[in-house]
């Protein structure tokens, strides 16, 4: 949308822009039909995307690794909203046995699923392997992901069904994901220490937000889904998240204040593209700023979003 459109937050063609908060976004929006699971809602951005999902009347799973602090969450959007309908799961995204065990967990309570926002994410962390010997980054923003989604589908495929209303799945994504190497995903280096560079690592699992939207809004069109794919930049937020790199955020906040956001802008976003009205059939595209946006070369590769998806497959099934 252009650097002056950040900083002065004028309005894009959807009528909001970068000042635009969540609750602005989805005022008058009525979701007490819905259902909505969102990762990393313990906090940040997350917290403010489950608060007001719950404000419009949505049942709002909180999926988080630290329940503790979902709990404290699911606290705090109560003591504001008493009518609030949340439930908290534990979730542990670099765990492809947590994946599972937190699906099984949610198919017992036998709930419909409207929307699935995939918010949570490690950024810029010092090389690491999960239990599932995949680089850190890589396993919590995508694998993990990618798993929860594909486990869920079938429950938000019989829901669209069942209720004729549009499911929707909108990916985490980030301006971070033009960042990468020449390759884009580094699918023979993933695990390669020597080779390890955290911001390229965080990019190239930003880029792969985007290309699993990519390619799961393709299979579901080919099927006939009631279900939209689409990823989101929220934006410069200050938020636990930047904990690996806080000093070097803070400095460069210091420089580019103007552009930064604060939580209810950040979560903006992801309230629109997940609820918004007018967008109802868009699917497979990239969204900042309330407002469709250009992806970076990579990023519209159908062939990368293939080689992704099976990639991803054979991950899993080794893990």
């Amino acid at each position: 949308m252009g650097i002056l459109s950040l900083i002065t937050g004028k309005p894009g063609a959807s009528g909001f822009g970068s000042a635009s908060t969540a609750e602005q976004v989805t005022d008058g929006v009525d979701a007490s039909a819905l259902t909505v699971v969102v990762t990393g809602a313990s906090s940040g951005i997350g917290l403010e995307t489950a608060r007001v999902f719950a404000l419009r009347g949505a049942h709002v799973i909180i999926a988080a690794r630290n329940t503790g602090a979902a709990s404290e969450a699911k606290k705090c959007i109560i003591e504001s909203n008493p009518t609030a309908h949340l439930d908290v799961l534990n979730l542990d995204l670099s765990s492809v046995k947590s994946v599972r065990a937190f699906v099984d967990q949610f198919n017992s309570m036998n709930l419909p699923l409207n929307i699935l926002i995939n918010n949570a994410g490690v950024m810029l962390c010092p090389f690491q392997l999960s239990e599932d010997n995949v680089e850190m980054q890589f396993a919590t923003n995508h694998l993990g992901h990618f798993l929860l989604t594909n486990l869920l589908l079938d429950n938000m495929k019989a829901t669209a069904k069942s209720t004729g209303i549009e499911g929707r799945i909108v990916n985490l994504s980030s301006i971070a994901h033009h960042h990468t190497s020449p390759k884009g995903i580094q699918f023979d280096e993933l695990n390669d220490k020597k080779r390890y560079n955290d911001k390229m690592a965080y990019g190239q699992s930003k880029l792969a937000n985007i290309l699993h939207a990519k390619e799961l809004s393709r299979r579901l069109r080919e099927e006939g889904a009631n279900i939209t794919v689409n990823s989101v930049h929220p934006g410069l937020i200050m938020t636990n998240l930047m904990r690996h790199s806080l000093a070097m955020m803070k400095a460069i906040r210091v420089l580019t204040y103007m552009i930064w956001k604060t939580a209810p802008q950040g979560a903006a976003t992801t309230c629109y593209v997940g609820l918004d009205p007018q967008l109802k059939g868009v699917t497979g595209k990239y969204f900042a700023d309330c407002n469709e946006e250009k992806t970076s070369k990579l990023a519209k590769s159908d062939a990368l979003a293939k080689q992704l998806w099976e990639f991803s497959e054979e991950l899993i099934r080794s893990a």
